[in-house]
């Protein structure tokens, strides 16, 4: 079994007592140095001079300073910042300010894992990774309830590492709802694989393959895209709320009954094994390495993904349907 500490299991005067630094304002960065800080701890946020997000930061009542100075402040050093430019902000704004017995802590493993980051032997680093995005992270907290979240200490320097994580993670109101221990490893590789295979790739890939299905049938476009896009959200509320189980009982016999008939003929075994590639792309590294060489090079892949999907008709149809469907919300 899985071991998944509560509040029950955090001392917050732990992370109370620490000098704590947020590296980043950006969709995380925001809502750990505010959660933090609503929890009674001293946080501080760490940007460039230039960085757009200094102003609103400091309109929210932060105080905001270099990373390298930041780094000489804290005891708790936290990086929210997007993983390729995470290298170069360790190494040439953090590295050299960091001191024996700081607690080094990473929203997401990636930068550890890889080894794009490689920290002194007499620091703590650990991992605290709310399982959601930073708004609904931030909108969890604010309403009494959190996101669960992955915790992994990856050295323990100090001794206690643990104890420290654990702290942080309840100011981010996670122990609310529950820490997963796990390791770096664990969550760099099944969250890679459930963006690439699920969230952010299976699922647009199994919309627009729908829509364009219909569409090619001689469906109306509107009727293709409200059926294959906009009630997805009905369904993934349902599953969020109560797991398969309890959307397929919110459902019509006759929805459960075709999903039931048709759903593992879509996603059958080419499907599987796909998956299977992917997750072994990911766990040797050419994952990493290819997103790593895409983005030195300037992101023309990248680039071309994008104008590639700004153009699908299915972003067409659907701009001029949320007009229609939301004009009256702002």
């Amino acid at each position: 079994m899985a071991k998944i500490f509560y509040e029950s299991d955090v001392d917050p005067e732990v992370i109370r007592s620490k000098c704590v630094g947020v590296i980043g304002y950006g969709s995380q960065g925001h809502a750990h140095a505010l959660n933090l800080k609503e929890s009674g701890v001293d946080v501080r946020v760490g940007l460039r001079e230039t960085s757009e997000s200094r102003a609103t930061a400091e309109q929210d009542g932060l105080v905001v300073m270099a990373a390298a100075k930041l780094a000489e402040w804290a005891n708790v050093l936290m990086f929210c910042t997007p993983d390729l430019p995470m290298k170069d902000i360790y190494k040439f704004e953090v590295e050299g300010h960091l001191r024996s017995g700081q607690t080094l802590l990473f929203a997401h493993g990636f930068s550890i894992h890889y080894g794009l980051i490689q920290p002194p032997p007499d620091v703590n680093v650990a991992l605290v990774a709310p399982n959601g995005a930073g708004p609904m992270l931030r909108d969890a907290y604010l309403s009494g309830g959190g996101l669960p979240a992955g915790l992994a200490v990856d050295r323990d320097a100090t001794g206690d590492a643990l104890a420290v994580a654990l702290s942080y993670a309840w100011g981010l109101g996670c122990a609310r709802a529950g820490i997963l221990a796990t390791t770096f490893k664990e969550e760099t590789e099944t969250d890679l694989f459930g963006e690439q295979v699920v969230l952010c790739g299976g699922i647009p890939e199994l919309i627009k393959a729908a829509f364009q299905t219909l569409v090619d049938a001689g469906y109306q476009p509107e009727a293709a895209y409200l059926v294959c896009l906009h009630e997805v959200k009905l369904i993934v509320d349902l599953i969020y709320r109560g797991g398969l189980k309890g959307m397929r009982s919110a459902i019509s016999a006759t929805a459960e009954w075709g999903g039931y008939t048709a759903g593992s003929r879509v996603i059958g075994e080419d499907s599987r094994r796909a998956m299977e590639e992917i997750l072994e792309e990911i766990r040797g590294g050419t994952f990493a390495r290819d997103w790593l060489s895409e983005s030195e090079s300037g992101g023309p892949g990248l680039e071309r993904f994008r104008e590639s999907e700004r153009i699908h008709p299915i972003e067409e149809v659907g701009a001029r349907m949320r007009r229609m469907m939301f004009k009256n919300l702002g």
